[in-house]
């Protein structure tokens, strides 16, 4: 077998400059310093300069790349590694052999794979490097910090043998909370430092201050490096608007005050400056512009029924949505991700851009929206990185221009709207058939589609060499041109860094919101002395939940244990509702009850409520929980639950049994007993209100829900109808036995 990149890399070290790294790149020596040879002249060019800003480097070097090398670098799509299977929607179809490269660690097997961004005959590691010229990829696979390492860096030397060097830039969505390992939201989970979910961030924050953003971007930063891993698509500054949308999880809530200050410590923390990304830093991909919260009724934009964005209330686009993406611009965030949908002019009240005029809401995809992204986001905010499209535009989700052929998308996604790296496939191809069609004579015998012009269509020069130029740039300001290599040992010492894991482990803790308590907790041990406890957790899967009871019991070893919730003096019940998929739509709007077996309305394909119906679960069993609950109080027993929050919950079947209720986001359940327990006292607070029922979701006839979708949930009372309101005037947020509102901002302590 041979060596893996590592073990022959040779390094070259400037004093006060950076570290040259390569396994077969000729390296120029001048004036006592060291230079890698980019183009393999053997002479210094500018772009070979590192003392020369990366902005002049990249337009100069994409000068010398070929046209089929820049169309390559159009595109990103996932990539697998050999020792890892294929996950996600091609898991289905991928190869059973594995076929690896010489050192092992390559995957080399090709096919042909179908998801629900489109379909693609895939080659080989070496083959896509080597004669595609592909250099963005998307790691999905839950790797070890040691074989992602290797992976990364056996991908730059294989990079380093094409004539021309440019290094491989892998990207991936978050890996540093806890949760659920799911495709396209958070691909992995449990190897870097695990934090709770960003819903738990938000919450801690809240209670504990911003200082923990600060360790939290810290600690991705060099855990991410040590890795190799320099690009990242994270974190959403969208502001969580309508409950109902799936994408409330992996958002820091509903506050779009918090949200700007998370932003404001965050970008410069992962990317090592306030002024950009530093060689380390990882760059950041700020995500989904102008905002995905706004969604009708929740829909989905990764079907149909999703594609439209609604801004119901007028100037709601600027006064929720807008200030985040704002405050990541002016921390020089190195790229920013569109959403897949587009705005819904007829369907919304008078919105204005970031100059105050009259918004122009043309029915375009976001990354095929020129009013967005270049009038808005470039010319208006000041936006200087590189646009990122969503995964799939070109194919699946090109809405607003589905009469558009794929060359023409590519063509009107870059040209047009200024998009300059889009996700999806390895669109090569297309790519090419896009330029080519601005030099021939392609639109003299073929029609252009009405509405759109040949120039809007084109993938011209100068639009191509903006593109590269951008992404280039990116790679240079992060050194990855100089050294794109990591040593393996560093790395697995980078993320097992005990302090990293301690401070997690703390905000884990922070993260618990106390939302009611009629003075059952803590349980101190003065409480517990020979009581006995029934613990049981629950989840939308029963057999999911049965392992999960098993592990909590096993963290209630030293108490007295009862399978009989009549006999017990406590009982602890962990709550992990669970609704809908991530990739597909549901027969009716997203359900946010904690039900079993609850009959819904179906809708239809313009998002209207129909007469027909069909039955929804969120949770396995969650009649037991009133069960449950009686059961332990005829005993003279208490009833404290958790409930897990990745969405707004509807809690009343929950709440109304317990004595004490606390949330959590994605929070170890370790945590979770600390605070149960008495062993750290509550300081989280709601990063988002809950809604008190399905009355305040209802949708009419024409398709309009009763509280706004385009509001968030602490601003909805203000349009909601009177007759809906309480005596203090409220109507949106769930209130408890206690008179308790769960609304943004709300939790107990134990003082």
């Amino acid at each position: 077998m041979a060596l893996k990149a590592e073990e022959h890399v040779k390094y070259y070290h400037n004093q006060n400059g950076p570290t040259i790294g390569t396994t077969c790149q000729r390296v120029i020596e001048k004036d006592g310093l060291y230079f890698k040879d980019l183009d393999g002249s053997g002479e210094l060019k500018s772009y070979d300069d590192w003392r020369l800003p990366a902005k002049e480097r990249a337009e100069a070097y994409v000068k010398v790349l070929s046209t089929e090398e820049k169309i390559a670098q159009l595109f990103i799509s996932d990539w697998r590694m050999g020792k890892y299977p294929v996950t996600g929607p091609m898991a289905a179809m991928a190869p059973k052999e594995v076929i690896l490269d010489e050192s092992g660690v390559l995957d080399e097997a090709e096919f042909r794979g179908k998801t629900i961004f489109g379909e693609q005959y895939l080659p080989g590691t070496t083959t896509l490097l080597k004669e595609w010229f592909s250099r963005h990829l998307i790691l999905r696979a839950n790797a070890t910090a040691e074989d992602m390492t290797d992976w990364l860096n056996q991908l730059q030397a294989v990079a380093e043998e094409c004539p021309h060097w440019v290094p491989v830039s892998v990207a991936s969505n978050s890996r540093n909370e806890n949760g659920e390992v799911v495709f396209g939201m958070n691909d992995a989970a449990g190897v870097f430092a695990a934090w709770p979910g960003t819903l738990g961030i938000a919450a801690a924050v809240k209670g504990a201050g911003l200082e923990l953003i600060d360790e939290f971007a810290d600690c991705i930063r060099r855990e991410w490096n040590a890795c190799g891993l320099r690009k990242g698509y994270m974190y959403m500054a969208d502001i969580m608007t309508d409950p109902r949308w799936q994408r409330s999880y992996g958002t820091f809530g509903e506050d779009p005050e918090l949200v700007c200050a998370v932003m404001e410590r965050l970008i410069p923390g992962i990317q090592g400056s306030k002024e950009g990304v530093t060689a380390d830093g990882v760059a950041v991909t700020t995500k989904h512009f102008p905002g995905g919260g706004a969604r009708e009724n929740g829909f989905d934009p990764h079907y149909a029924a999703g594609q439209w964005n609604v801004y119901a209330t007028e100037g709601s686009l600027q006064k929720y949505h807008i200030p985040a993406f704002k405050t990541a611009v002016e921390n020089h965030t190195s790229a920013i991700m569109p959403y897949y949908s587009k705005p819904a002019a007829s369907k919304s009240a008078a919105q204005t851009d970031c100059e105050g005029n009259p918004c122009e809401m043309e029915p375009f995809g976001f990354a095929y929206n020129r009013t967005f992204i270049q009038t808005m986001l470039r010319e208006q905010l000041g936006f200087q990185g590189y646009i990122n499209s969503d995964t799939g535009i070109v194919h699946n989700m090109c809405w607003g221009v589905e009469m558009l052929d794929s060359a023409e998308r590519i063509g009107f996604a870059v040209n047009h709207a200024g998009v300059d790296l889009i996700s999806g496939l390895f669109d090569n191809e297309a790519g090419m058939e896009a330029y080519n069609r601005g030099k021939n004579d392609y639109y003299e015998t073929h029609p252009v589609p009405d509405g759109f012009t040949k120039e809007q269509l084109v993938l011209t020069d100068e639009a191509l060499d903006r593109a590269v130029a951008r992404t280039l740039q990116e790679m240079f300001e992060l050194g990855m041109f100089e050294n794109p290599y990591r040593s393996a040992k560093d790395a697995v010492q980078a993320v097992g860094e005990q302090a990293d894991w301690d401070a997690a482990a703390r905000v884990h803790r922070q993260s618990v919101v106390l939302l009611k308590n009629d003075g059952t907790l803590p349980l101190i041990d003065e409480k517990c002395a020979q009581k006995k406890f029934y613990v049981e957790a629950f989840k939308k899967d029963a057999a999911q939940a049965e392992e999960a009871t098993k592990a909590l019991r096993e963290m209630f070893a030293d108490r007295i244990l009862t399978d009989d919730p009549g006999e017990a003096d406590f009982a602890v019940l962990m709550v992990t509702p669970s609704s809908g998929e991530y990739f597909n739509a549901t027969p009716g709007y997203l359900e946010l009850d904690i039900c079993d077996g609850k009959t819904v309305c179906n809708v239809d394909a313009d998002g209207k409520p129909e007469a027909s119906t069909h039955e929804e679960t969120t949770l396995s069993g969650a009649d037991r929980i009133r069960e449950i609950a009686e059961a332990v109080h005829k005993n003279g027993g208490k009833v404290i639950a958790n409930i897990n929050f990745t969405l707004a919950w509807e809690v009343g079947n929950v709440e109304r049994y317990a004595d004490a209720l606390l949330a959590g986001f994605d929070t170890y359940p370790n945590a979770t007993l600390d605070v149960i327990f008495g062993r750290f006292s509550p300081v989280g607070k709601l990063p988002l209100t809950l809604p008190k029922g399905d009355e305040v979701l209802a949708v009419n006839a024409d398709g309009v829900c009763i509280s706004p979708n385009d509001v968030p949930g602490y601003d909805k009372d203000q349009y909601m109808p009177d007759a809906m309101k309480d005596e203090n005037g409220k109507a949106y947020a769930y209130r408890d036995a206690a008179g308790n509102y769960y609304e943004l901002n709300f939790g107990l302590s134990y003082e």
